[in-house]
């Protein structure tokens, strides 16, 4: 995921570099937003990949097998386990209409 990204973001970065001499044709027929629509592509590139390498750091770090001699990443906060809920049925009025032969 993170070469799919930074590739696009190679990407955007080049196309700007490779309009931005040519940028008098483009603001002469109004088409100058072709390349700040590239420069715009590859700053929201930068921080896609900022994002995406958070994510796979974190998706690592959650599923890493647990150590018993290795302290946990936030010795402050206690790990509290995860409530297991039901999916209950909404209820509504009407809702046994069927039920009742209608």
């Amino acid at each position: 995921m993170v070469a799919t990204i930074t590739g696009g973001t190679i990407l955007w970065f080049v196309l700007f570099v490779v309009q931005l001499p040519f940028y008098g044709w483009f603001d002469d027929r109004g088409q100058a937003w072709w390349v700040w629509t590239c420069l715009a592509g590859g700053g929201l590139g930068l921080i896609g990949i900022w994002y995406v390498r958070r994510r796979d750091a974190a998706l690592k770090r959650a599923t890493a097998p647990e150590e018993p001699g290795k302290p946990r990443a936030n010795p402050g906060r206690p790990e509290v386990p995860r409530r297991t809920t039901t999916a209950r049925r909404r209820s509504y009025p009407g809702r046994n209409f069927r039920a009742l032969g209608g």
